[in-house]
């Protein structure tokens, strides 16, 4: 059998080991035996590094002409449509839907990085009459700052893709924290955004589980929003939670 490949955090434009020096294995839920890989087992000092670097791109990237930005969302897209067989076979292997419904999964990503990439000249603020003479009234669209995200198991490339693209596209940095029942998924997600010329630390992915990695990102008070999909207990506690934060 194989020796399993050893998938590392990518943190400001780097692949790096956890801090924790710990890993999980990602096992086939059809074959339980096959290790569809080994990821870091993330705590705290690895959110807090990737966090740093994504307020730290932030500065930059939001400086960025959308329209630039929506250049290298497009490019990850056509990136994922390329890849997208082999894409939809690892998220069959590491999660179990068949290869029908992953290669959705694969091209859901793919038309909203298409439909991102069109809001890079689309995101108009407004004008509107003031109340004062000599005086002009507008709106502008601006970014937040650095994002943090934890997404779920069931569609691991589809709702990554929802919450990365529109706040890439937007300027801002983020850090993402896949399900570690599917980091694969994520992780090739990610990628292709890397691929596609994405500046080092305005994305960033730490593995782990949600009480050792998840806790710290949504408390983290450097960051500006938090994005979670799940279970509606545990998006009560992360909404309590951020919440003091904000």
């Amino acid at each position: 059998m194989a020796t399993p490949k050893i998938y590392r955090n990518y943190i400001n434009g780097e692949w790096v080991e956890s801090e924790t020096g710990e890993t999980f294995e990602n096992l086939n839920p059809a074959d339980t035996s096959d290790v569809v890989g080994v990821f870091q087992r993330s705590g705290k000092e690895d959110v807090d590094k990737a966090v740093a670097a994504a307020k730290c791109a932030f500065q930059k990237w939001r400086l960025t002409p959308a329209p630039r930005r929506a250049e290298i969302i497009f490019r990850a897209a056509e990136i994922l449509l390329e890849r997208k067989e082999d894409y939809a076979r690892d998220m069959t292997r590491e999660m179990g839907k068949i290869l029908n419904e992953t290669r959705g999964d694969v091209q859901e990503a793919v038309d909203t990085g298409y439909y991102m990439a069109g809001e890079g000249r689309r995101s108009f603020g407004q004008s509107v009459p003031s109340e004062l003479p000599s005086k002009f009234a507008m709106s502008v669209r601006m970014p937040v700052g650095a994002c943090g995200m934890i997404t779920p198991w069931n569609f691991p490339m589809a709702i990554p893709s929802w919450k990365l693209f529109p706040a890439l596209v937007c300027g801002d940095a983020c850090v993402i924290k896949p399900a570690e029942d599917t980091p694969l998924s994520t992780f090739n997600l990610v990628s292709a955004l890397i691929d596609a010329g994405l500046p080092k630390g305005v994305i960033n992915i730490v593995t782990g589980f949600g009480e050792e990695a998840g806790a710290p990102l949504v408390t983290h008070d450097d960051l500006r929003a938090i994005s979670f999909t799940g279970s509606s207990e545990v998006g009560r506690i992360v909404g309590q939670a951020a919440a003091r934060t904000f």
